[in-house]
């Protein structure tokens, strides 16, 4: 049992919630905010004994709520990049629409995250670029790419206030009734 996601036609997804408990949402804060951890330090987080802690959490891997490791590289001391925030909307409004453009920006590795929308706006993308040049040339692919855009806006970002994961603990704690 646990998180499972149920397909809406042409909007990503729904969460139904189903039976992880309080150890198990332990488990995947600790391993989001530290990333790997020896079985050691996780059961001393986590408060639970070695072997039942790292049990928990390869059934968590295996069951698909941990899609990797990976590491919060410094940006900015490796490379300078201009930050782009765009929204888009699409011309027109089917499911066909819709995949073909997601489709072709999940290609698009200088697209680092993009969130389908409601409203007057059909997606928010983050682009990461060397440079405005390198931007102007991937919107000029998009616009090129047959995708049905109708519009888009772009915002280009100075500064990077917040970047993180969400508070697992927060969001799946219950509140008295």
């Amino acid at each position: 049992m646990g998180l499972h996601f149920q397909h809406e036609p042409g909007r990503g997804a729904v969460r139904e919630r189903t039976g992880l408990d309080a150890t198990d949402i332990r488990i995947l804060s600790a391993v989001q905010k530290h990333g790997q951890l020896s079985k050691t330090r996780l059961a001393e987080i986590v408060n639970l004994s070695a072997t039942p802690c790292w049990t928990r959490l390869t059934r968590l891997r295996a069951a698909g709520y941990i899609r990797g490791y990976h590491a919060d590289i410094a940006l900015e001391r490796v490379v300078d990049v201009t930050r782009v925030v765009v929204t888009v909307s699409l011309t027109h409004h089917q499911k066909a629409d819709f995949d073909r453009f997601e489709s072709h920006i999940m290609d698009n590795d200088a697209i680092i995250n993009c969130v389908a929308t409601g409203g007057g706006i059909d997606y928010v993308m983050t682009v990461v670029v060397p440079d405005i040049s390198a931007f102007q040339e991937l919107m000029d692919e998009l616009l090129s790419a047959d995708l049905a855009i109708d519009r888009y806006m772009t915002y280009f970002a100075t500064r990077l206030i917040k970047g993180e994961q969400p508070n697992l603990a927060k969001l799946t704690a219950r509140k008295p009734r």
